[in-house]
Formats: C-alpha cells, sequence, structure tokens
C-alpha cells in the first residue's frame, strides 16, 4: 500500500504542476494587440472595423504540425474560450481519481481472495497457525502461464533451484475460476522453463498461503509432477519466443558480460547475468538499464516520431516527418511498434506505464493535437491503476512513475539553469537528468535497500552515451535474426562494444567507497534523505554565483566519492562506539563479525552476496579480518567471499573439516589463493585470542569420519566466544544430532549470554543445548519471506519460554551488541533493510 500512495502522490503532484503550466501560459499578456483591445465607446463593433482597416498579412505558420495557440484572451464579439482549470477542479479531479482507483483496487482485491484456491490457502494457513501437522492436499488444476517462467538461485548448493511461475488459475477441479497464482516446481524443470506465456497447463499441486500480505498472487502453488500442455501458447507469443531466441543466438559469440547484458538492455532478459554483475549494477544505479522501460520505448519511437525533447516545439520530426507519412499513418505505425514492444519485452509495470504514455502521446499526434507528455503520464498511471490495481503496489512501478516525472517536471528547469551558467547543452541536459532522478527516486531507494549510491550520477552519465547505440543495434539483431543469422550475429558484435562499455563502468564504479553508503532505512531513512536533497538543492543555487564555496563543496563531493563517512554512524546510533558483535543483514545466510579492536574484526561466514557482507564490514569501519571462520561450505555461509576480501587485509581462511559440497569447497580455495590468504582447518579443542576477543572451537572433531552423518550442516564449526564480560555461542548450522554431540563433548558448557541460534532458527533444535545455555539474547539471521518457514515459530516460542529476548535480521535488521559483562549488555538495531 505504501507504493500506491507513492504513486497516486505522483498522480496528484503531477496534475498540480500540469494545471500551474496550463495557467502559466494563458496568462494574458500585459499588452495586447491592437486588435484585441476592447473598441472604445461608439466606435465600429470590430467585426466592421476588420473590414475598414488595411489588410494584414497572416503570420506565417510553423511547420511541422499546428501553430501554437495564442494566449487566452477574449474578444468582443467573439465567444469567448474555455478558460483553463483552476488548481481546485485539478484538485478535485485527482481526488476523484484517487477515489475510483481505490474502489476498483478494494472490488479486485474481493475478487482475488474468492474461489477455491483462497479457501485452500486459507485452510492451509489455519492448520499452520494451529500446529496441525497436516500436509496440504494435492488438487488438480488448470492453469494459463503469464510471464515467462526463471529459475531462482538456491540458497545452498544442497537444495533444488526452484523455477517460479506466474500463472492464472482457470479450473481447480470442476470448478472455473480465474485467480492469479504463484507456482514453485523443485521438479522437471526444464519442462516448466520451456512454457510460454499464454499456454494452458494442467498439473497437480499442493495450495499454501501467498507469502506477504497484499501479494498480488492469491496463494502459491507447489507443483507435485510435470505440467501437461492443454493449449499451446498463442502466434503472436511464439513470434516473440523466436526473436527473443534468436538475438541470444546472435549475442553467443560475445564476451561473457557482453553476452549476458545485451538481451537485458534490449529485451530485459537477464537471466544470464552473473550474481556479481548483477551487483555491480545494482550499486551504481544502472539496474535500471536492464529492467525495460521508456527509454527502451522512446528510442524504438526514437526514427519514427523523434525525441519526446522537441515534443513541445514540433508536432513531430524522425523519419515520419522526413517521408511526409501522414500524422494519422504515423500514429497507427507507432502503436504496432509500441506493441510489438510490449510482446517481445513482456508486460512488466514498468513497460505498461511506458507504453501507456506512448499510446496517448500517438493519440495526441493521430487526432492532430499537440503532444503534452505531463498529462500522458498522469492519464497512464490512472489508467493502469484501474486496469490493474495491484500494479499500484508494485515499487518497480513507483520508480518507473517518479523517474518518468522527474525528467518532464525537474530535469528542463535544472537543463535551463545549467545552460543559463554556460554548462554546454547536451551536458546540461545528461546533468540535469541523472540529477533529477536520483533525487526523486533516491528516498523509495532508500525504503527498499537502505544504501545510498554516490556514484549514480556520475556512472549514469558516462554509461548513457552508450545506451542508445547499443539498444538499437541490438533490436536490429533482434528483428533480423529470423532472416539471416550471420546478418544478427554482426549487429550484435558491433552492439558489443558500448555494452562493454556499460559493464567497464558498471564494474569500475562499483569498486569505489561510495558505491554503496548505508543509510537509515524504512520511511524514517526515506524522510530524512528527502529533507537533506531539497537541502542540497537550495543550498547549490544559493552556492552558484560564489566560486570559493561552490569549489569546496566540489571538493567534499569529490571525497564523498573516493572516501565516504561512515553515513549510519553519522545518522544513527549504528554501530555504536562500543560495539563487541554484529549480526550483518545479508538476507538468508549467516555474516557475523566479532570486534578485535579499532577497524579490525574476526568474520564468521559471509553469507550468500559479496556487497552485502561488504557493505556491513564497511558499516562497521572493519578494514582487518585477523581471521575469518567458514563454518561450512553451503553458499548462504560462503558466497559472500569475495566481499570480505575486497579492499580488506585477512589474516587467514578457517574451515571445516568436511570438504562438502565439493564445488563450493573448491571455489573458497581458488578464490583464497588468488588473494594470498592461508587456510587453516577448525578442530574441536583448538584455542584462539585476537585483542578482547578469546574462543575455543566446541566443534567439529579433527576428522571428518567423526561426524554424526553426511550432512555438511552438522560439519558446521561452532565457537564459544567471550569478550568483554560477555559469552557468545556460535551455532552455525548444526542440526540436533550434531548439538547432542556438542554437549557431550562439552560437559562444562556454561550458561550464555547471546546465542547465535542454529540454522536461521530452523524448527530442528536439540532442547537440551537451549536448556543448558539459556541465553538472555537470541539472535536469528535469517532472510525475509523465505520458503523455509525460518524462524520456527516452536524454536522462537521455546526461546523466549527460556526467558531470552529473540532478535531476527529480517524485521530488526542488523544487530550489534554492545556493553560490558551481563548486566552492561545492550543490542543496537539499524533498521530493517
Amino acid at each position: 500500500m505504501l507504493a500506491t500512495v507513492a504513486v497516486l502522490a505522483t498522480l496528484a503532484v503531477t496534475l498540480a504542476a500540469a494545471a500551474v503550466a496550463r495557467r502559466a501560459r494563458a496568462r494574458p499578456s500585459p499588452a495586447l494587440p491592437a486588435s484585441t483591445q476592447p473598441a472604445p465607446a461608439g466606435s465600429s463593433p470590430p467585426h466592421l472595423a476588420r473590414s475598414q482597416a488595411a489588410p494584414t498579412a497572416k503570420p506565417p505558420r510553423p511547420t511541422g504540425g499546428r501553430a501554437r495557440a495564442k494566449p487566452w484572451t477574449r474578444l468582443p464579439g467573439k465567444r469567448a474560450r474555455a478558460k483553463p482549470p483552476t488548481l481546485t477542479t485539478t484538485a478535485a479531479a485527482t481526488l476523484l481519481a484517487v477515489a475510483t482507483a481505490t474502489a476498483v483496487a478494494t472490488l479486485a482485491d474481493a475478487d482475488r481472495h474468492r474461489g477455491p484456491i483462497p479457501h485452500l490457502a486459507k485452510a492451509m494457513a489455519t492448520a499452520t497457525a494451529t500446529a496441525t501437522n497436516r500436509a496440504p492436499t494435492a488438487v488438480a488444476t488448470e492453469l494459463r502461464v503469464t510471464a515467462d517462467p526463471f529459475a531462482t538461485h538456491p540458497p545452498t548448493p544442497a537444495s533444488p533451484r526452484t523455477v517460479v511461475v506466474s500463472a492464472e488459475a482457470v479450473r481447480v477441479g470442476a470448478t472455473r475460476t480465474r485467480t492469479p497464482v504463484v507456482l514453485m516446481a523443485d521438479r522437471d524443470q526444464a519442462a516448466w522453463l520451456r512454457l510460454l506465456p499464454s499456454t494452458t497447463v494442467a498439473v497437480r499441486v499442493r495450495v499454501t498461503p501467498a507469502t506477504r500480505a497484499g501479494d498480488p498472487a492469491a496463494a502459491v502453488l507447489h507443483a507435485t509432477g510435470p505440467p501437461r500442455i492443454l493449449a499451446p501458447p498463442s502466434a503472436p507469443q511464439r513470434l516473440a519466443a523466436r526473436l527473443r531466441a534468436g538475438l541470444r543466438a546472435a549475442s553467443a559469440g560475445l564476451p561473457p558480460d557482453a553476452r549476458a547484458l545485451l538481451p537485458g538492455l534490449v529485451i530485459g532478459d537477464t537471466s544470464g547475468l552473473p550474481p556479481e554483475l548483477k551487483d555491480a549494477f545494482r550499486a551504481t544505479d544502472l539496474a535500471h538499464l536492464t529492467a525495460v522501460s521508456g527509454a527502451n520505448l522512446t528510442i524504438v519511437l526514437l526514427l519514427l516520431i523523434g525525441p519526446p525533447a522537441r515534443a513541445i516545439r514540433a508536432e513531430r520530426r524522425g523519419l515520419a516527418a522526413a517521408l511526409g507519412i501522414p500524422l494519422r499513418l504515423t500514429a497507427v505505425l507507432g502503436v504496432a511498434l509500441t506493441a510489438a514492444f510490449v510482446l517481445v519485452s513482456r508486460p512488466s509495470p514498468s513497460v505498461l506505464r511506458a507504453a501507456a504514455c506512448g499510446l496517448i502521446t500517438l493519440l495526441a499526434i493521430g487526432t492532430g493535437r499537440r503532444r503534452s507528455l505531463l498529462p500522458a503520464l498522469c492519464g497512464a498511471v490512472l489508467l493502469l491503476v484501474l486496469h490493474d490495481p495491484p500494479v499500484a503496489r508494485s515499487y518497480g512501478f513507483a520508480l518507473s512513475v517518479l523517474a518518468t516525472g522527474s525528467l518532464l517536471t525537474l530535469a528542463p528547469r535544472w537543463s535551463a539553469g545549467l545552460r543559463a551558467r554556460g554548462v554546454p547543452p547536451r551536458l546540461a541536459e545528461a546533468l540535469a537528468a541523472a540529477g533529477a532522478a536520483q533525487a526523486v527516486c533516491g528516498p523509495l531507494i532508500v525504503v527498499l535497500s537502505a544504501r545510498l549510491s554516490l556514484v549514480a550520477v556520475p556512472c549514469n552519465l558516462l554509461a548513457e552515451p552508450a545506451v542508445a547505440p547499443a539498444t538499437v543495434l541490438g533490436f536490429c539483431a533482434l528483428a533480423v535474426a529470423p532472416f539471416g543469422a550471420p546478418a544478427a550475429a554482426a549487429l550484435a558484435w558491433v552492439a558489443g562494444w558500448p555494452t562493454r562499455w556499460i559493464v567497464t563502468v558498471a564494474r569500475h564504479g562499483a569498486a569505489l567507497p561510495g558505491a554503496e553508503v548505508g543509510w537509515p532505512g524504512g520511511w524514517p531513512g526515506a524522510a530524512l534523505l528527502a529533507v537533506l536533497t531539497v537541502a542540497l538543492a537550495v543550498g547549490g543555487r544559493a552556492l552558484a554565483g560564489r566560486p570559493w564555496p561552490a569549489a569546496a563543496g566540489a571538493l567534499l563531493l569529490l571525497l564523498a566519492l573516493v572516501r565516504p563517512l561512515p553515513l549510519p554512524g553519522l545518522v544513527t546510533a549504528w554501530p555504536p562506539g562500543d560495539w563487541r558483535f554484529a549480526v550483518c543483514d545479508v538476507g538468508q545466510g549467516d555474516a557475523l563479525a566479532l570486534s578485535a579492536g579499532p577497524g579490525s574484526a574476526v568474520v564468521v561466514d559471509t553469507g550468500p552476496a559479496p556487497g552485502l557482507v561488504d557493505r556491513c564490514l564497511r558499516d562497521l569501519r572493519v578494514t582487518t579480518v585477523p581471521l575469518l571462520v567458514l563454518t561450512h561450505f553451503h553458499a548462504d555461509h560462503a558466497d559472500g567471499l569475495p566481499g570480505v576480501l575486497h579492499g580488506r587485509s585477512v589474516g587467514a581462511i578457517e574451515t571445516t573439516v568436511l570438504d562438502e559440497p565439493a564445488a563450493e569447497a573448491a571455489r573458497v580455495r581458488r578464490e583464497a589463493a588468488a588473494a594470498g590468504v592461508p587456510i587453516l582447518r577448525a578442530s574441536a579443542g583448538e584455542q584462539r585470542s585476537v585483542g578482547p576477543l578469546a574462543w575455543r572451537v566446541l566443534w567439529p572433531p579433527p576428522t571428518a569420519d567423526a561426524l554424526p552423518g553426511e550432512d555438511p550442516n552438522d560439519a558446521s564449526v561452532a565457537l564459544l566466544v567471550r569478550t568483554g564480560g560477555l559469552t557468545l555461542l556460535l551455532a552455525g548450522d548444526l542440526g540436533p544430532a550434531a548439538q547432542q554431540e556438542v554437549l557431550d563433548a562439552s560437559p562444562d558448557l556454561p550458561r550464555v549470554d547471546v546465542l547465535k541460534v542454529a540454522h536461521h532458527g530452523s524448527g530442528y533444535q536439540d532442547p537440551l543445548l537451549l536448556a543448558r545455555t539459556r541465553p538472555r539474547l537470541a539472535l536469528i539471521s535469517v532472510g525475509a519471506h523465505n520458503r523455509y518457514g525460518h524462524p520456527a515459530a516452536r524454536t522462537v516460542a521455546a526461546l523466549r519460554a527460556l526467558g531470552a529476548t529473540v532478535l531476527r535480521t529480517d524485521t530488526d535488521g542488523p544487530i550489534a551488541v554492545a556493553g560490558d559483562g551481563p548486566a552492561g549488555l545492550r543490542t543496537v538495531l539499524a533498521g530493517a533493510a
């Protein structure tokens, strides 16, 4: 609903801005021409005076479209033109639009929760809440696929990858319905991945509730077998799939990064992007380039109707005007291009917003009216929310609307101001566009990620010149591929050059310290950033005419890019200066830090993503890691290793005795060797100390043969740590059998102040270990809305029954433990990211 508020607020603001602009254009001139002045008393009426006056030549009519309308004036003897709408009228229209959208959304939500699928999901939710051990019953369903299936990356190698399919349930048993659902398939992945949108399939599924409130899907279905195709995809979808496959084939000969990025630039296909490149694009705020949006559609229509920047100066430019194509035929061709674009790129929220804006603009061209992009944006938002109310809950849609609105409102004024100060026009437009989009979208990005990217504007400026050539050439390759593979490959090869430049900008920008700077998350952090942005904008105007203060401001900005200050520590109390232990928020995984002195920490596990653990350690101001402990080799504990190694001195890496999964263990050895970091083996009984830290290894045994089973979780390194008078137990992912072994091998195991709960708080815990340790504080590192049900309700209840305070990263964000001794123990939260 918060995204809905953002979208509707944008609608209100843009409508009000449009009204103000129209009133400004309609304001009468101070000195009217003689022919428009009121006639003196007793003089001839204007229509008679015109016949007696000497004829005057008509002013030349502007070429390329209709003449610009004159300011609104009333001529004596003429019927007055309609006045532009007032702000009151605009506000009333906005409120009516909001009320209509709210009513439609309410009705759609009620309709989505009617029928057999929501009923089964509700029954399953009730069984879960009452701890009824009942597996959901498989039911026969017919589904119509609504989007391309995709495979997720499993959090651990031991887990099978999952194929996710967005669909509409059209029949459940003998009952017909139309219910949006999400289907998860752990088996028969190849069969599911081959499905195209509009395909109708039959499958038996288990129905579970949606993962979060307000989810557009009424339920999550889990397939129990392969799909049986009842109706093939439509002909347009088959053509679109052929074109998409042709572009991927044409890109196959490019270098890996360009091969992965080009389909993303052209059609939004990011399936080939490696995770580290995705992180680089996210860190530099270039991820919008791989999310097909209005920029892509603008480029597609550029040759036909000309750039939108000229919409206020001419009705049309581009190829249509050069060839003399009539306005109506131009509009028809534009509609055909827009429909093809949506079909090939898939109807994501940003694509639909861009298409709706484009169609409204094309309608204006076809009817001979002047293009007005701001009302087109408002109309597009309203139409899409009325057509598909859940789109208003999409943060991607909100970001798309905000970015487009900033380009239509702020960017022109900022560009004019820069040009007035001597900045070259092209550079002024690029600076204004990048700055306006960043200023308006920044607060919403903070809500989603609790971070700022200080390199976003320069990286977007550097990448922008390469986007249009890569996109145009990529579309040409896509169109040519069905007719000539060699020609398509040649076009893709040329497109690879600007694509590689974009990758270079992203990778080098992400390597700068200012790429990801922590910031308070949630709406309070967004409000703080919005206030700071307004203050900087006002201050920037005040410094515009003062060279020395302006130069000092530019120098401070440069220093912030190269060596940013730890903003969370300045704006919030996180991390506290006397922190002892920190649990990083890395999603579904573990990454822990034990303070070993100023700028130094022993790190335990790295989480699944290098960027997340790197950001956490930067927030903690950790530059030296005397020892990195990898409790075991599952991806959610070890895949973030490059993030710890990046820009830090790491003394050694200590691992478990079981090299499983073998591929992950081999990867860790390669990355450690490349960084010149030795690898050690942990063994029960080992004792170490660094600075104020002292710890004892409780598990694993010296050899893998002594483990209770073959599960890599049961080989996790478990540590008993003492620091600042506090005792901590870090249990890795140990299961009940290994936890029992730890108890048997450590009869002197004391009560602990802090317990890092094993295996993300899963339901498989040894109650005797919990009773022995009786933690005062239990910390759970877990990802939000994970599909494993972590943490288990019974585990949280058992910990609270023992008197423990339970904190978890999915709801509390990064957690820091500070203080000396049990009496001084305190926790400081950074806020959920």
